[in-house]
Parts: C-alpha cells; sequence; structure tokens
C-alpha cells in the first residue's frame, strides 16, 4: 500500500514537467509585460499561472503552441507565412485563450 502512495506523485509530477528553463523564461516574460506588482508578488502569480498551463498540455503541446503564437510577430515574408496560415492562427489564438485564462485565475490583470 505505501508503495502505490509513493508513485503517485511521480505521474503527477511528469503531466506537469516543464523544464526549468522554459518555466524561468515564461515567468520573466510574464513579470515584464505585467510589472503592475511587487517583484515578489508577480514572480508568485507568474508561476501560478505557468502551473495551470502546464496542467493543461504536455511540454511539447506547449512548445508548439508558444511558438505559433510568438512567430505572429516576425516581420517580413518568414512571418507573413504564419500570419497567412490559418491553422497556425488558430493555435496562437487558442494558446492566447489559455494564457488569458490562467492569468486571470491567478490575479494578474489581462487586457
Amino acid at each position: 500500500m505505501a508503495l502505490a502512495g509513493m508513485t503517485l506523485p511521480a505521474a503527477a509530477a511528469q503531466t506537469n514537467d516543464f523544464p526549468t528553463l522554459d518555466r524561468v523564461l515564461w515567468v520573466h516574460e510574464c513579470m515584464r509585460e505585467h510589472p503592475d506588482g511587487g517583484h515578489y508578488e508577480m514572480v508568485s502569480k507568474c508561476s501560478c499561472a505557468l502551473d495551470r498551463i502546464a496542467g493543461q498540455m504536455n511540454h511539447e503541446q506547449y512548445m508548439a503552441m508558444k511558438t505559433s503564437s510568438d512567430a505572429r510577430s516576425i516581420g517580413g515574408e518568414r512571418g507573413g507565412y504564419i500570419r497567412a496560415n490559418k491553422q497556425e492562427q488558430k493555435v496562437a489564438r487558442e494558446f492566447g485563450a489559455i494564457q488569458k485564462a490562467a492569468m486571470k485565475a491567478c490575479f494578474i490583470k489581462v487586457d
């Protein structure tokens, strides 16, 4: 019985296992875009939001969605492909909605 209880947290951790670097980068970006609180407050709020996002998708899905979302800002012809691709736009909008919901749930002011 005790062994079964020990394996449960490991399985739960795998579903929310984003690399530390990606977590740090996302939290820094969140803090830079939302400077409306103190440093410690925003570290906590932005970490909360990323935990909510990570609870909804695995890291591979996160990277694909974030890449589509970030690629919209690429200028010129390369960015034009992303902006014109309906599937990529759908993915980017979906990721934006997931981020916005996570931020609201963690008390981060969103537009």
